[in-house]
């Protein structure tokens, strides 16, 4: 089912050449976590993140001089959106908005007197640069602490409305907002409470996740609840880890979920059992490792199944897949049968038929 036929209404805002919201692809984000004041290191980063297919790239700046470093990515080939995340000082909230960024996250009631916020809001509305309010279980503000007692979902809603108020009474609504949470469940709630009061974008993420596996895990299970309900419209798998991890993460994450607009595979097999005559473990390895060889114009699902009982019956949704049977495998389009080969050729004879029945040129898949 196409994500956005189940997809909450939201405002759409333009980050640069990508735009959030609305009908449009849910972006993936990461965040350099090399020095920002190492304008060499965050290009090299940066570059990678845009090379494994990072939509928008977040990077900190902590004092006015790191506001050199957004332009420098921005001269030297980096091409992906880029927000500049700041705290407290709306100085370098200008600088960045200067120097060229594309959104800047920063929570405006943090910032000072209401001409600070306002000579922001001013700098923003003339670059058409958005704003993300960004709330998490550390940055509740004191008021809305003593009115719950404690952080809790309705506590960082109302925080993010907080800020967001703070941003209409200057005429802005550009404007993204993420509660986020490293309690999976306190995520998913406060982002069902923004959900159900104001129409603007939201970035997910389960923030201080941990590990790639446990962060990973965490980061599927309060994102992957809120996307299955039409919730979510830019995602960061937050992992003490390479960034560009992250980005294969979130990549995976959609296309487990079929929220994916990117030509990916779905790839769905059976656990096996003592039916299983093939040695469909080693298989569907091998097929993983070689996705990269299946040039397709759209997200297809492949199913690869141990034997006739889970496919292509249990299958049939699939685009294309096999079953096992004894040392040979039915290769098998949409329910419907193609042709049997020996197990040792099946993975071949796969990608064969994906490329000649979904796919287009490798020239086309790299542009």
């Amino acid at each position: 089912m196409n994500y956005n036929s189940y997809r909450r209404k939201t405002n759409t805002v333009a980050v640069g050449k990508i735009s959030i919201g609305g009908t449009n692809p849910i972006a993936i984000q990461s965040m350099l976590n090399t020095d920002s004041h190492d304008a060499a290191a965050c290009l090299k980063q940066a570059l990678e993140l845009q090379k494994v297919g990072c939509d928008i790239i977040r990077l900190a700046i902590p004092d006015l001089s790191c506001a050199k470093t957004i332009a420098v990515l921005k001269d030297s080939g980096v091409t992906v959106p880029l927000v500049a995340d700041i705290h407290f000082d709306y100085r370098i909230a200008l600088e960045a908005v200067a120097a060229g960024v594309d959104k800047i996250r920063i929570n405006p009631g943090n910032i000072g007197a209401e001409d600070r916020v306002r000579a922001v809001v001013r700098a923003c509305r003339e670059k058409h640069v958005p704003i993300r309010i960004g709330v998490n279980s550390g940055s509740v503000e004191k008021h809305i602490l003593q009115k719950f007692g404690a952080v809790c979902p309705q506590a960082l809603a109302e925080s993010a409305l907080y800020h967001a108020k703070i941003l209409e009474q200057c005429d802005f609504d550009q404007i993204v907002l993420s509660a986020k949470a490293s309690d999976v469940r306190t995520t998913v709630l406060a982002n069902e409470i923004l959900a159900q009061q104001c129409s603007y974008p939201l970035h997910l993420g389960v923030t201080e996740a941990g590990t790639a596996h446990s962060g990973m895990l965490k980061s599927a299970a309060g994102i992957g609840a809120l996307l299955t309900h039409g919730i979510g419209d830019t995602i960061r798998v937050s992992l003490t880890a390479d960034p560009k991890q992250e980005v294969l993460e979130a990549q995976m994450l959609l296309r487990a979920l079929e929220c994916s607009t990117r030509p990916q595979i779905n790839l769905v097999s059976c656990p096996t059992c003592g039916r299983t005559q093939i040695p469909l473990i080693e298989m569907v390895g091998e097929f993983e490792r070689r996705m990269d060889d299946c040039c397709i114009a759209h997200p297809i699902r492949v199913a690869m199944m141990g034997c006739v009982v889970n496919g292509p019956g249990e299958a049939r949704e699939a685009d294309i897949g096999i079953a096992g049977g004894k040392d040979e495998a039915l290769l098998f389009c949409r329910g419907e049968p193609l042709y049997k080969v020996p197990a040792a050729r099946a993975v071949d004879a796969l990608i064969d038929e994906i490329n000649h029945r979904f796919g287009t040129s490798k020239a086309d898949k790299h542009d």
